[in-house]
């Protein structure tokens, strides 16, 4: 009897996994205004920095100590590491938390949500649906800005090989696929934002409300991770880990601090993305 009432309440030919599909979501974040703006803002930094050290001279250290920002110029490599590298702490968290945090609690806040959900789209098919393109255009995002500068920086710098600030240099073959495992980890590092974006735009109406509080909460991360006082508690923070990719611009390969920091990101992502679907299948929806 269940089955025959099953059959007479679902529309013929509904698949429940066949609702939202990730393309038709795609090209519906793709065509909003924040996505653009955020892509042309990612891509015009190589051009800002570029400048600056044309107008400023080449970068050079004021103390005996060289950094990854003193061979910024050295070629088209060392470009693209210094791009990531002032952009990771902040800059490329706004991407993360605008694509995860915006896409629920912008349909709730056009009063759309409850329509898509009477579709109908089961709701962990929708959350399924944006999650992936979310974290797609956030990976795309860190793509974006160390392809532009290597091309910006092989164009004015020339191609050749990332010069080590500690000594050394690695070839231009090995320094790309260096450059992936950075990008690659600096994307893992950034999950635990996504999460907490994704979780805040389940509980909010507010766009603003929950990309903002992704940011704030991350920087306040990174304020905790600055006290040294905590001593081996930081370890627990995924901010302490936030940088451990420069171990794949050195001359030897480091892994161990890029699976420290991938563990605690991705333990914490999974929690926020859990109470997420949670809170979403149990929540009100009425805007």
């Amino acid at each position: 009897m269940s089955a025959l009432v099953e059959r007479t309440e679902t529309a013929s030919g509904y698949r429940a996994g066949r609702t939202l599909p990730l393309r038709v979501e795609l090209v519906r974040q793709l065509k909003r205004r924040r996505t653009l703006v955020m892509g042309g803002i990612l891509a015009a930094l190589p051009f800002v920095l570029l400048i600056a050290f044309a107008i400023g001279g080449e970068p050079g250290g004021r103390s005996d100590t060289v950094t990854l920002m003193d061979t910024a110029t050295a070629s088209g490599a060392n470009f693209a590491a210094v791009n990531l590298f002032v952009s990771a702490g902040f800059l490329l968290v706004i991407p993360v938390a605008l694509f995860c945090g915006d896409t629920v609690a912008s349909e709730a806040g056009w009063s759309s949500l409850r329509y898509l959900l009477a579709a109908p789209i089961p709701r962990a098919r929708l959350l399924w649906s944006k999650l992936v393109v979310g974290l797609g255009l956030s990976l795309a995002a860190m793509i974006l800005l160390p392809v532009v500068a290597l091309a910006v920086g092989t164009a004015a710098y020339g191609w050749g090989p990332l010069e080590i600030p500690t000594g050394g240099a690695l070839d231009p073959g090995t320094a790309a696929q260096r450059l992936l495992v950075v990008v690659a980890y600096i994307f893992v590092s950034q999950l635990v934002t996504a999460g907490l974006a994704f979780w805040l735009s389940t509980k909010t109406d507010a766009p603003l409300g929950a990309v903002g509080g992704a940011v704030g909460l991350t920087i306040v991360g990174n304020v905790l991770d600055a006290v040294t006082a905590l001593g081996h508690w930081r370890d627990f923070l995924p901010a302490h880990w936030q940088f451990a990719w420069a171990d794949a611009v050195q001359p030897h390969l480091e892994w161990s601090g890029m699976i420290q920091g991938t563990a605690v990101s991705i333990t914490y992502a999974l929690v926020l993305f859990a109470l997420a679907f949670r809170g979403f299948a149990r929540k009100d929806v009425v805007s």
